[in-house]
């Protein structure tokens, strides 16, 4: 396996895919080198988690939740076990943990935005949901959208240059960052299909492109 950890995020949360052949005590320096290079895209975000690819005991699975609040300030509110119908067993139990969180934190939403709606936060925010068109996020910090973003955003309200956007399906109407803004293409390329992006602000200018290490390492954050 090329990559023997993988990050990948679904609606909600996210899916940590382990290598079933390398020694666990290699595979733990692996995630928490991949933890460390993502930390800034997660910020203080309460996500559901779940393993796959690799049957992990149960002091295994306390080892990587360990490693990761070592290496983020990511905060698990829940493992779920690898199952068919594991993004429905995500909805129910962070729909629980949004319940008891609701009142202490605004760092994220679930739910679609239509078109109408306006989010605005004073941090860094994460969605859980597509922000659809006509709908409008406002952050002083960096904007996180686990589905699709086919609306407006406008991160770093606050003048925060650093601040960036990311989507797992990036086609948004306008980005805004600072005081700068770009707006989409007229015909968007879908030649690439779905693919997690990342907008950022670097010389004046808004780049989007396909989120990956290099980018991370050379972005300004």
């Amino acid at each position: 396996m090329n990559n023997p950890v993988i990050i990948k995020g679904n609606k909600y949360g996210i899916v940590v895919v382990l290598d079933n052949e390398m020694e666990y005590e290699s595979l733990r320096e692996k995630i928490a080198e991949k933890f460390r290079e993502s930390a800034k895209f997660f910020d203080k975000a309460q996500m559901a988690l779940s393993f796959e690819g690799r049957k992990l005991t149960t002091e295994q699975q306390r080892d990587i939740l360990n490693i990761i609040a070592e290496e983020t300030k990511l905060h698990v509110v829940c493992v779920i076990e690898d199952d068919p119908k594991m993004e429905e067993k995500f909805k129910k139990s962070l729909d629980e943990k949004l319940m008891e969180l609701s009142n202490t934190t605004g760092q994220f939403y679930k739910g679609n935005l239509r078109s109408g709606q306006v989010l605005e936060s004073e941090t860094s925010i994460i969605v859980i949901g597509d922000i659809n068109p006509g709908a409008r996020i406002v952050s002083k910090g960096n904007i996180i959208v686990l589905g699709a973003l086919k609306g407006s955003v406008f991160a770093g309200a606050s003048g925060n240059t650093n601040s960036f956007v990311v989507a797992l399906d990036m086609n948004p109407v306008q980005i805004r960052i600072a005081d700068t803004i770009a707006r989409s293409p007229d015909k968007p390329d879908k030649s690439t299909g779905r693919e997690t992006k990342i907008a950022f602000l670097e010389d004046g200018n808004i780049y989007i492109e396909p989120l990956s290490k290099e980018v991370i390492n050379d972005i300004n954050l």
